[in-house]
């Protein structure tokens, strides 16, 4: 698959935010995003990893837009914020949207939408407006679901067994990808969870038990525009 380097965006530091879409056009499109918190490296690495087989498939006809690390200066701090100490899955402009912080970590910023990585994203999204999103993370494994994309996390689990839901208890997210891309354009997000990286599970170990699963569901009919 062909894939065109579109204008990068840029951080809060002024570093380019690197995106790729597929050389096919549509009307809406697959997201995959990768590394909104900065030290989450283990969902950076299994979009890498993804991304570079699609580069190679010629078998997938999905329509994609990329952006294999959203929080640039973050990923190169080893922080979950970025460089103004935003939690940018807290500062997206949802109706539950909140200047409140449970902890420093989860700091939302000033305003919804003040970020410029955020800022960027949302104009992606204007322009090549999202079909379904797919946002890796790392904390505990799991495929929570937001929106219409049930099916898409239950065939996901068929393969790698991470527990399926729909809401996290003890954990809300206001201001988040997961209540943004429904809310705002219809758009179903899948946050996919990585495990952490321990002494007994790597980055490759992490990649190898994900990997059939993923390659399997962009080849896939669930994808499909509807």
């Amino acid at each position: 698959m062909e894939f065109l380097s579109l204008k990068p965006g840029r951080s809060v530091e002024g570093d380019e935010i690197p995106c790729f879409r597929s050389e096919n056009k549509a009307s809406n499109y697959v997201y995959l995003v990768a590394g909104t918190h900065g030290d989450e490296v283990e969902g950076v690495y299994v979009l890498q990893q993804l991304f570079d087989w699609l580069k190679e498939d010629e078998d997938v006809n999905l329509p994609f837009i990329i952006l294999p690390i959203l929080n640039v200066d973050g990923y190169r701090a080893s922080t979950r914020v970025n460089s103004h100490g935003v939690d940018l899955n807290r500062n997206y402009p949802t109706k539950n949207w909140s200047s409140e912080a449970r902890e420093k970590k989860y700091f939302p910023g000033e305003k919804a939408l003040s970020e410029p990585e955020n800022q960027f994203l949302e104009k992606l999204f204007q322009k090549y407006p999202p079909r379904i999103i797919i946002s890796f993370h790392s904390w505990k494994p799991m495929l929570n679901f937001n929106g219409d994309c049930e099916k898409v996390a239950q065939f996901l689990e068929s393969y790698n067994s991470y527990p399926v839901v729909a809401e996290i208890e003890g954990h809300p997210t206001p201001g988040s990808l997961g209540e943004y891309g429904p809310e705002k354009y219809k758009a179903p997000v899948l946050t996919f969870e990585c495990p952490l990286l321990s002494e007994d599970v790597s980055l490759r170990k992490i990649w190898e038990e994900n990997q059939q699963g993923l390659k399997e569901l962009l080849l896939s009919n669930l994808l499909e525009s509807k």
